[in-house]
């Protein structure tokens, strides 16, 4: 079944991100709903993609478990299905959703590049630089860097933009020592991701992830977990530096909304129909390809 959003009434709504509705499930856990909304350039499309919210979470939870020794997560292990009322929220919920711990989240996307692409080549290509991080001269398109560098971005909500922003700004954010923690697990968190994924003749260009502290001020790995939407996957057999790779991941309809007349704000454009098999293939495919399993559907 389509979810454009989920309609849960025996819970409390705490709020509705880009792609996510979140409810609370008492006082220490919450449900998180993945819709198939799509959002591009942070904006949410009108058009929903088949099957992207039931894929997006079994995929992260593919990657919670995998990296697991790197990083606490906000994994539960509670039944969906066992928070909500009757069977018609049930099937709002199978597949698509996790019970996960109430964490206080921080107000910061935890950007890791591994390859120049996006906005990080936008800026290179004006500064020679991305996020304050000066890069060599003379990089390409989709160039791979030295080595993974951490830009990170404020978190917008939904309908405005997110901003990369330097080092220095993360720390006046988060504190000096918490910035470095965020740094180092997230640049962890690459390498280990994306070393497995080019066993699987995947790259990962780049990501990105977001944090939360418990009760003790520890940080936990939360929302998702490099997915397709928080994600560029390219295929190893077609990658060349200096072209666009082909991708598994959202920048098929980014790529489409470049040839609009459209300016990039509320309300999005509509899809053609091939646009949205086509990504909803996509999505499939970026499952299959990381963890060598039929992408999932509503059944499971």
């Amino acid at each position: 079944m389509l979810v454009f959003e989920s309609r849960i009434e025996s819970l409390p709504r705490v709020s509705t991100g880009k792609v996510r509705d979140i409810y609370a499930v008492g006082e220490e856990h919450l449900l998180l709903v993945t819709s198939d909304r799509l959002s591009a350039f942070d904006v949410v499309l009108p058009d929903p993609i088949p099957g992207k919210g039931i894929v997006l979470n079994a995929l992260s939870i593919f990657w919670f478990q995998r990296l697991a020794a790197f990083a606490s997560n906000q994994l539960t292990g509670i039944d969906p299905e066992s928070v909500v009322a009757n069977e018609a929220e049930r099937a709002q919920v199978r597949g698509r959703s996790l019970v996960v711990r109430r964490l206080r989240p921080l107000p910061v996307e935890a950007v890791v590049r591994g390859y120049l692409a996006g906005s990080g080549w936008k800026d290179y290509q004006r500064d020679g630089a991305i996020c304050g991080v000066t890069l060599p001269v003379g990089l390409t398109l989709a160039a791979r860097l030295p080595e993974p560098i951490f830009t990170p971005a404020t978190k917008a909500p939904a309908g405005d933009h997110d901003e990369n922003i330097d080092f220095a700004s993360c720390e006046r954010v988060l504190g000096a020592a918490r910035a470095a923690a965020v740094r180092a697990l997230s640049l962890t968190l690459y390498r280990q991701a994306a070393t497995y994924a080019e066993t699987r003749g995947i790259v990962i260009a780049d990501t990105k992830f977001e944090f939360g502290l418990d009760a003790r001020g520890e940080l936990v790995w939360i929302d998702e977990a490099l997915t397709p939407d928080s994600s560029r996957f390219w295929p190893a057999a077609d990658y060349r530096p200096g072209t666009s790779p082909p991708s598994y991941d959202k920048q098929y309809v980014r790529d489409y909304l470049e040839t609009l007349d459209w300016n990039k704000s509320a309300p999005g454009p509509r899809l053609p129909a091939s646009v949205i098999q086509q990504t909803a293939a996509k999505y499939r495919s970026a499952y299959t390809a990381l963890t060598g399993l039929p992408a999932p559907t509503d059944d499971c």
